[in-house]
């Protein structure tokens, strides 16, 4: 049996009852970090007074979990009782996991997933966002740098449901500074440090937004939902739409490089040739 168990994005009361009863029960931790996974046993073990099993930790994340699924593994999943947890929130989510669920269904290992702490979620009930209410895409962490980022902004930027985003603080006024080049009237709503003691939430036009933020403490995982452009009936543009209109080459060249993410001097060429 493999239980892929949540874990609080920042408050440790945000632990559920049916975790705590299969980590009473539970014999192998697999765990994307051993020491922050150990460090959190410990805390709930002072928190709760609960004495845990003395578990077996294997470290399995994102540079080696398809490793990890060998067919000795595959035994040790169908006789010992084991946990999945990542660092911090819904294990598969932004985070390692799927790749053990797609195994535990091939070989009929039996496993359950249980609910609980998301940072999405919990950013998307905060935001407030009432048009398209029912419709978001998650787009993960942008590419970060190159076209690949470009243009996987420039599909956030005229997607049709609202837009959610993690970004490091390492990344995030670069992400606003981007967003705001692209649309400064953009309504977005942002979050940092969520269920911690000092989370903060920004809402308003990317402008008014990146204007607030510059004058506070960018410490902190980020999340960022852009409202979609069909709230703001707006189509989206294509790039005949640019070709049609009646532009200098230059400009044309410089709008269908923001659009496309390609490099406005082989646009031109290709505009004048």
């Amino acid at each position: 049996m493999l239980a892929f168990v949540p874990t609080p994005i920042g408050n440790l009361g945000d632990i559920s009852f049916r975790t705590i009863e299969v980590l009473k029960d539970g014999e192998l931790i697999l765990c994307e970090d051993t020491r922050i996974t150990k460090k959190l046993i410990s805390l709930l073990s002072q928190r709760l007074e609960i004495e845990f099993p003395q578990f077996e930790y294997i470290s399995v994340h994102s540079h080696n979990e398809k490793d990890f699924l060998t067919n000795d593994n595959k035994i040790l999943l169908q006789t010992k009782k084991c946990i999945y947890m990542s660092d911090a929130g819904m294990p598969c989510v932004s985070d390692p996991g799927s790749f053990l669920v797609d195994f535990c269904l091939k070989n009929n290992i039996e496993y359950d997933v249980l609910p609980g702490a998301n940072a999405i979620l919990t950013a998307y009930a905060s935001s407030g966002f009432i048009n398209n209410a029912t419709t978001f895409t998650f787009f993960g962490f942008l590419p970060h740098k190159g076209t690949n980022r470009s243009d996987m902004l420039n599909k956030v930027m005229n997607s049709e449901n609202l837009a959610i985003l993690y970004e490091s603080p390492h990344r995030l006024m670069k992400l606003i500074e981007e967003i705001n080049e692209y649309d400064s009237t953009r309504e977005v709503f942002i979050t940092k440090e969520l269920t911690k003691k000092y989370q903060s939430r920004y809402k308003g036009t990317v402008q008014s937004v990146l204007s607030e933020i510059k004058t506070t403490t960018i410490r902190g995982e980020w999340v960022v939902i852009i409202k979609n452009i069909e709230s703001l009936n707006r189509g989206i543009i294509t790039e005949n739409d640019i070709n049609e209109l009646k532009l200098p080459p230059k400009q044309k060249a410089k709008i269908l490089s923001k659009l496309t993410g390609k490099n406005v001097k082989d646009i031109y060429n290709n505009l004048i040739n």
